[in-house]
C-alpha cells in the first residue's frame, strides 16, 4: 500500500522527459494517480502517444529529443499552454550499452553523454522560466555509475557523474525557489536498462547475488521515491541524490564475497 494520500498532487503540473517507457513512465503514471496533470516526452511520436493513453487522465504525449534544446523548449511551451506552469519536472532520458573503451567509437561515447548529461541540462535550463515559482521541484534520474566506476561503462559513468554535479550546482544557484534532487536507481526489474546490462541468466544472477536486499527493485519503488521528493514532505531537501538500490552501491554482498571477508586470518 502506498504511504501517500489520495490526490496528494492534485492541481500540480508534471513534465517527464523520457517518460514513454520504463522507470520514467512508471513515475508519470504515479504522478497521474495522485492527481497531477502529466505530460510525457520522448523521441518517438507513436510511443509518446501510446504512453499518454496508458497513463490516461488527460495526459499529454509529445515528441522531442532532449539533445535538441529548441525542440524540448517547444514541447514545454506546448505543455504550459495546455495545463499551466509546471510544478514538477523529471529528466530521465538515457542511453546505455556495454562496451570497453577501446571498443567504443567517439560518436558512441558522445551520444550517451549528449542524451544523459546534455539532455538533463537542456530539460532543466529550458524549464526554468516556465515553472510555477516558488516551490517547483526538479528531479534527475542518475545511476550508481556516477560514483562507482564500472568496466564497460565509461560513457555512462562520465555522464551520470556530470548529472550528479549538475544537480548540486543548480540546487545552489536556484534555491530557494526551485528544489533540485536526483534518484539513483539500482537494478530495476523489467526495464530496458537491465535487459541491456544483464542480457542473460548468468549476468542476472551475478547482479542479484551482489545486492544486500537480495532482490531487484520495482519500477513502482522508484516512482514512490519521486513522489516523496516532489512532495511537501521533502520541502527542506535539495541537492540530494537519493539511492533507491537495495543497498547495491554499498559493495558486493554476494555469498562468495561475504565468505571471503569472514574467513579466519591465517
Amino acid at each position: 500500500m502506498s504511504p501517500f494520500r489520495e490526490n496528494l498532487l492534485a492541481g500540480k503540473s508534471a513534465f517527464v522527459a523520457g517518460g514513454t517507457s520504463g522507470i520514467n513512465l512508471g513515475i508519470a503514471k504515479r504522478f497521474a494517480e495522485l492527481g497531477a496533470r502529466v505530460a510525457v516526452v520522448g523521441r518517438n511520436p507513436e510511443k509518446a502517444a501510446n504512453a499518454a493513453r496508458e497513463i490516461g487522465r488527460d495526459a499529454i504525449g509529445l515528441s522531442a529529443d532532449v539533445r535538441d534544446y529548441a525542440a524540448i523548449r517547444t514541447a514545454m511551451e506546448q505543455v504550459v499552454a495546455h495545463q499551466g506552469k509546471m510544478d514538477i519536472v523529471v529528466s530521465g532520458a538515457a542511453g546505455n550499452f556495454l562496451a570497453p573503451a577501446l571498443g567504443m567509437s567517439a560518436n558512441a561515447f558522445r551520444t550517451v553523454v549528449d542524451i544523459d548529461l546534455n539532455g538533463t541540462f537542456n530539460v532543466f535550463r529550458g524549464c526554468h522560466d516556465l515553472l510555477n515559482l516558488p516551490g517547483a521541484s526538479l528531479i534527475a534520474i542518475t545511476a550508481g555509475q556516477a560514483v562507482n566506476p564500472s568496466p564497460l561503462q565509461i560513457h555512462a559513468c562520465a555522464a551520470k557523474a556530470g548529472i550528479n554535479q549538475l544537480i548540486r550546482v543548480l540546487a545552489m544557484e536556484w534555491g530557494p525557489d526551485v528544489r533540485v534532487t536526483g534518484i539513483s536507481p539500482g537494478p530495476i526489474a523489467n526495464t530496458e536498462g537491465m535487459a541491456r546490462l544483464a542480457p542473460d541468466a548468468a549476468a542476472r544472477e551475478a547482479h542479484y547475488a551482489r545486492i544486500p536486499m537480495k532482490r531487484w527493485g520495482e519500477v513502482e519503488e522508484i516512482a514512490e521515491a519521486a513522489v516523496f521528493l516532489c512532495s511537501d514532505a521533502a520541502r527542506y531537501i535539495t541537492g540530494t541524490i537519493l539511492d533507491v538500490d537495495g543497498g547495491s552501491q554499498l559493495g558486493d554482498a554476494s555469498p562468495r564475497n561475504m565468505a571471503r571477508g569472514m574467513a579466519p586470518a591465517s
